[in-house]
């Protein structure tokens, strides 16, 4: 029994090792923008997906893409118009001939969808039709056309961006869809000195070239071993309060009643608890702490927590009442 304690000790400290080594490599072209690394680490090791917001020329596409080359996985890039189909996006039949028999027959060529890591970029910018064909493939990790089913390879990844300042020929996300990404991401402008150092590296001769530090298949043993990692069953009621203490007709906080229109669900508990997970191992910890649970609260809730007119007139948002909830649940 210490024997195979010990050799999981190792395996998390080799693996945990990678993890410092895969934000070493990101950090080559990405100048900047810890947090919105991490948490797409700590997405990645859940096993969800993000929706990722920020105004153009942040370099989501690039940190993205960083991403999957530092992995050593299959990227796709999936550009979002209005006039994107499903089709376009899941694969569609062609029709083809058998030259021995002369038979003819219809084959199913794959779409974009069939890769490792997608990057949906500017998913609001399609109609809900086209944005709700990546539904089955978020939850199911599979794609059904015709009534045959195929299996995505995995690991299986996502990550959607929007704009937020871009309202004009813009569909937004159904609430509906929007709780199927684990997490939503706001990333700001970069500090004065980051900026100063992205003007001097990106527009010179010289180019980082970023390595790979993980393969699919330990991407899928971190994966595993997220849910591995323990969490106390206190922290587990926290969670159940916090969330639940969102919902109007279940609270008591006066101030949820006053400003929240419809609170998260019970996916939102599971979200919490994996990437709280997936952020202890990430700091090579085998437990989770309440820290961690506060970490991740804004990312999980941010999309899941929906406030009423009145709170917009006021400019209060999702994130000002899971703030407020984690202040009087938490006592600090």
């Amino acid at each position: 029994m210490e024997k195979d304690l010990e050799i999981l000790e190792r395996e998390v400290e080799s693996l945990t090792g990678k993890l410092k080594d895969l934000k070493q490599e990101i950090g080559k072209v990405i100048i900047g923008q810890d947090e919105t690394v991490e948490q797409l680490i700590i997405a990645f090791l859940a096993g969800g997906h993000i929706l990722l917001e920020g105004v153009p020329g942040l370099a989501k596409t690039l940190m993205i893409r960083t991403l999957s080359q530092a992995i050593d996985l299959k990227f796709r890039r999936i550009q979002f118009t209005p006039d994107l189909m499903p089709s376009d996006i899941i694969g569609t039949e062609i029709l083809e001939e058998d030259h021995s028999t002369g038979k003819k027959f219809f084959k199913f060529n794959k779409g974009p969808i069939f890769a490792n890591i997608i990057l949906a970029d500017e998913i609001n910018r399609t109609p809900p039709k086209t944005q709700a064909a990546l539904l089955e493939a978020m939850q199911e990790f599979e794609v059904t056309y015709s009534g045959q089913t195929y299996k995505l390879d995995r690991p299986f990844f996502l990550l959607a961006t929007q704009n937020p300042i871009e309202q004009s020929g813009t569909f937004p996300l159904p609430e509906a869809q929007q709780d199927r990404f684990l997490s939503y991401i706001k990333i700001g402008y970069p500090s004065e000195h980051e900026e100063t150092d992205i003007l001097m590296q990106t527009t010179g001769i010289k180019s980082e070239k970023v390595n790979p530090v993980l393969n699919g298949d330990e991407i899928l043993r971190l994966q595993e071993l997220v849910r591995e990692v323990p969490i106390s069953e206190d922290l587990v009621k926290t969670v159940s309060k916090l969330v639940r203490s969102t919902r109007p007709e279940t609270t008591s906080n006066d101030y949820v009643k006053e400003w929240v229109n419809w609170g998260a669900g019970p996916r939102a508990g599971q979200a919490m608890i994996l990437t709280a997970k997936a952020r202890a191992l990430v700091y090579g910890r085998l437990a989770v702490t309440l820290e961690d649970l506060k970490h991740v609260a804004l990312p999980v809730l941010r999309h899941r927590t929906i406030v009423n007119f009145k709170a917009e007139a006021e400019g209060i948002t999702s994130d000002d009442v899971t703030r407020h909830l984690l202040k009087s649940i938490t006592n600090s």
